[in-house]
């Protein structure tokens, strides 16, 4: 009797197992190792020489701290501001870049190039910016004979000013991955759009949005991540101020960890890595879902 075709599945590997061995290394080391040695010592109070185990009472004490809440909201605020502007702004620049424009290629390079400065810089440099009375934006506001607000010294502006930074930074990275899933759309659809009378909006709805969904889907969880971790650029703006206005999770953890409290800032890292998972684990399985159902 003939035997049954070898599926893909049960084919063997090319490689041998040892030929994995180097990158499992690798990846215990930095990701596994540190990740478990977090979770031990998120239940001590540690020093560099010496450990106590104290179980749950770090996290408790995190817990406790009077401006946690305001932080853990301010975190996720800045990350569904920051996520939306990067959708809705990646994909008009994305489908300007696409378009017959002049110097196409130079303004792709001009809307990426934010990309590549460094965090840090770029907060010093819009701090410079946007002081209240020197900064270039209140002074270019006050020649059309407008005062312009406290920026990073207003506590109800600081947080959202610091957001519009890292739109502007990181708007170039959501622009390309727009732009990867609008040219791979294929132009057979908007010619069968064209045919049937569609407007420019009815293509855009009906062919561009639904089709370039993936890419959507990757600007959104990775725009999200990225604002609920930050850190950098909040604290070389604000460095949570005024007060604690525009603190976040990371911000508040360091804090914790310049006072010395070591534990209580690994604490907040598990938190902080919790956090992360309930939030971006389920988006990412319903935005997989959506697509599967196209």
């Amino acid at each position: 009797m003939a035997s049954a075709p070898t599926t893909a599945r049960s084919r063997p590997s090319t490689y041998p197992v040892w030929f994995f061995l180097p990158a499992a290394i690798i990846y215990s080391a930095l990701f596994l190792a540190p990740t478990f040695a977090s979770l031990y010592f998120s239940l001590t109070r540690w020093t560099l020489f010496n450990s106590v185990f104290i179980g749950f009472e770090n996290f408790a004490q995190f817990f406790r701290e009077p401006f946690l809440i305001q932080g853990l909201m301010n975190t996720v605020m800045y990350a569904v501001v920051t996520s939306s502007l990067k959708v809705v702004l990646g994909m008009g620049l994305a489908l300007l870049l696409t378009s017959n424009i002049i110097a196409r290629g130079y303004l792709r390079s001009v809307v990426f190039f934010p990309v590549l400065v460094s965090t840090v810089g770029v907060g010093i440099t819009f701090t410079v910016l946007m002081h209240p009375t020197q900064g270039m934006i209140n002074q270019g506001l006050a020649l059309i004979g407008i005062k312009g607000p406290g920026w990073l010294t207003d506590p109800r502006l600081a947080l959202y000013s610091v957001a519009l930074v890292d739109v502007w930074k990181g708007v170039g990275l959501a622009t390309v991955i727009y732009i990867a899933g609008l040219v791979a759309i294929p132009r057979d659809y908007y010619e069968a759009a064209r045919i049937d009378g569609a407007t420019a909006w009815q293509n855009f709805w009906h062919v561009t949005l639904p089709l370039s969904r993936p890419a959507t889907a990757t600007v959104i969880t990775l725009s999200f991540i990225g604002g609920l971790r930050t850190f950098d650029l909040i604290w070389a703006m604000t460095k949570g101020g005024p007060g604690f206005a525009s603190d976040t999770v990371a911000s508040v953890i360091y804090k914790q960890y310049q006072a010395g409290f070591y534990g209580l800032s690994t604490a907040g890292n598990v938190v902080l890595f919790v956090l992360i998972g309930i939030i971006v684990v389920p988006l990412t399985m319903f935005l997989n879902r959506k697509q599967g159902h196209e």
